[in-house]
Formats: C-alpha cells, structure tokens, sequence
C-alpha cells in the first residue's frame, strides 16, 4: 500500500504515557494480592468517562493444532475466584477451551494508560448460573444467543434475520426465551500482571504468581512473598 502525502507511517505515532512521579511502585500496593490491586484499577477505569467499556477484554484461546486466536469478549464478574464470561458453547473460543483450557485475558484502559495480563485455566459455570445470567439479559440480547449459531457459517445476514424472526413468532411478545447452547465460564488465574505506561518507555511492569510452589521461589531481592499464595515481582519492560 503506497503512503498518501497526508498519511503518518505508524512508525512514527507516539502517545504520551504517565511521567516518572507516578510511577506504580511495590509501595503503591497496600495489600498484596492481586485481586485488590484488580478491583482498585478497575473502580477507577469504570469512573473514567473515556473508558466506555471498562469490562472489555482480549480474550486468547489456543486450539488443539496449537493454533492460537484471540477476540473481545466482555467479562461479567471480577471476584477472588476469577474472571467470568459467557458465550455460546459451539464457538470457537468454547471448542480451543475443551481441548486446551489454558487462557489469557488482557484488559486495556488507556485513558490510564494501564493493562492488565491475566492467564489462568477456564472452566464452565454450572448450567444454573449460565441460566441465571442470561434471564437477566435483554430479551432482544436472548434471542440473538438462540438465533446465531456462533462461528459456524451461515449463507447471509439475511439467514439470521430470518432465524431470528421465527424465535420471535414462536415465543411472541412474552415468552420465556429458553436457554441455547451457551453459558459462563470461569477463568481461575494463576498469573496476573499490571502494566503502566511511561513516556520514557521505561513502563512499569508488576507480576502476580501462584501454584506450582512459587512461594519457595521467594528471595526478598527479585520475588516477594504476597498474601493467598501469591508472590510478585517486577519486570523490565
């Protein structure tokens, strides 16, 4: 593709990120446990009004090739357990989790200029919970899951117009829109990382770890023994 006069390579876009007297520094962090740092950095990215999806993620999947994909999805519950979302069951993302059910999740606010790295193992919610949750949905938001069978090839838009239409005529105006193939997930993590942004592009990089007996990795110097079965460090960027 040839650049046009008024065009800017992407080589040369710079955004300006957090000057080093806001630094996130260990001493920031009151309690050591990334959950608490989650929820805090959270709280602000939903008070700030740039962010208009504060919940919206990067959620990566790989499938049983080994092949990776990665797509938004919008997390519904941030709670000491993990981070939960919902989709339908026959997805691609759904069926990379049946065979390997290791994940990543990445958050992005940049108004804050921050982000956070979550991976962890997915597992699926009990089918009450999925129910519980999609009732709560719109009910136009309803009969879309049940209309579209997500990631399978379809022979126009005008297929799911026409799927979604005799839902409607089945159901009418108030019937209960039964439950498709689709529900929660529970992504438990075993490593969460927070990432600020620097101008000087000495950004600050703070990771969380658990399992596997990291706690005997704790030296005081590089790892440092946090609370739960956690430990963190600091990364370079």
């Amino acid at each position: 593709m040839s650049q046009g006069a008024s065009e800017v390579p992407l080589s040369a876009l710079r955004l300006k990120y957090c000057e080093r007297k806001d630094a996130f520094l260990e001493d920031n962090i009151k309690v050591k446990n990334p959950f608490c740092v989650f929820r805090d950095w959270l709280e602000l990215a939903l008070k700030t009004p740039e962010i208009l999806e504060p919940n919206a993620a990067a959620l990566a999947t790989v499938s049983a090739e080994g092949r990776p994909s990665n797509r938004y999805v919008l997390v519904k519950e941030a709670t000491a357990e993990g981070f939960t979302f919902f989709t339908n069951y026959g997805s691609r993302k759904a069926e990379d989790i049946k065979s390997n059910p290791n994940v990543a999740i990445s958050f992005y606010w940049l108004p804050l200029r921050r982000s956070v790295r979550i991976e962890g193992v997915a597992e699926k919610i009990s089918a009450e919970d999925s129910l519980k949750y999609f009732h709560q949905r719109p009910r136009a938001s309803q009969i879309g899951a049940a209309a579209s069978p997500q990631s399978q090839r379809i022979p126009s838009r005008s297929y799911l117009d026409d799927v979604e239409a005799a839902i409607k005529l089945e159901l009418g105006p108030d019937g209960e829109v039964p439950l498709p193939n689709w529900g929660g997930y529970l992504v438990r993590p075993d490593l969460i990382e927070f990432w600020q942004g620097q101008t000087d592009r000495l950004h600050d990089r703070i990771r969380f770890r658990r399992g596997g007996g990291v706690e005997s990795e704790v030296d005081g110097k590089l790892v440092h023994k946090g609370e739960e079965g956690w430990v963190y460090e600091r990364l370079a960027p």
